[in-house]
């Protein structure tokens, strides 16, 4: 039986409603998770009931009930961890075998977007052409974190967020300065997917802010 992506990230969201809470998620609670509309929550969930994946009763709110379990994005998601190193010395075998969950890792959800980078400019930020830019959609901005702001041109720049004695800027990473007021931040960059220099085109996970 095949599922798209978003029908399994919906059931799995529906079994693990049901594990923590013990009743099903109504269709609003689904559509708020994903950030989407009811109308569209109930399409996937008509298709899922086609498919044989649920049943719910109609006219009842919390009647979903999942029929084909699905596997969780901890495990789907998730590598081997062999090991740990250290320059110079042996690599370290852990004592238990263990899973490196990358959505755990890495930030998912739909709070963060991700921008691919075009050209060279951002090298002196160790971000190259290729890579993407994971952003996070949030307010508050503290000093020292990278953003994506639009400027007044509508032109995006990657910069650092600065806040010296009550005075907003925002310090691109070619060291221009540009006021708080003239710009629309975006989002706070909380990592990096990496091409791998051998030009395969599979990204590698660089976690946590970009520095300028």
């Amino acid at each position: 039986m095949y599922f798209t992506e978003k029908q399994l990230l919906i059931m799995e969201f529906i079994q693990q409603f049901r594990s923590e809470r013990g009743i099903s998620p109504t269709l609003e609670e689904i559509a708020e998770f994903f950030g989407v509309t009811k109308i569209t929550i109930y399409e996937h969930i008509n298709q899922l009931e086609r498919k044989g994946a649920l049943k719910r009763e109609k006219f009842r709110a919390r009647s979903i009930e999942l029929l084909v379990p699905v596997e969780e994005r901890s495990s789907r998601f998730s590598l081997p961890l062999m090991g740990h190193l250290r320059a110079g010395a042996p690599i370290e075998a852990p004592e238990e075998r263990e899973n490196l969950n990358i959505a755990e890792v890495f930030p998912v959800g739909k709070r963060f977007f991700v921008l691919q980078v075009r050209g060279n400019e951002l090298m002196n930020a160790q971000i190259a052409d290729g890579d993407y830019v994971v952003i996070e959609k949030r307010d508050d901005v503290r000093d020292g974190e990278t953003v994506i702001a639009v400027l007044e041109d509508g032109a995006a720049s990657l910069s650092k967020y600065c806040s010296d004695n009550g005075a907003r800027s925002l310090q691109s990473l070619s060291g221009m300065l540009q006021e708080v007021g003239d710009a629309e931040i975006r989002g706070v960059v909380v990592g990096v997917l990496r091409q791998y220099a051998n030009g395969s085109g599979r990204p590698s996970v660089q976690s946590g802010s970009a520095t300028a």
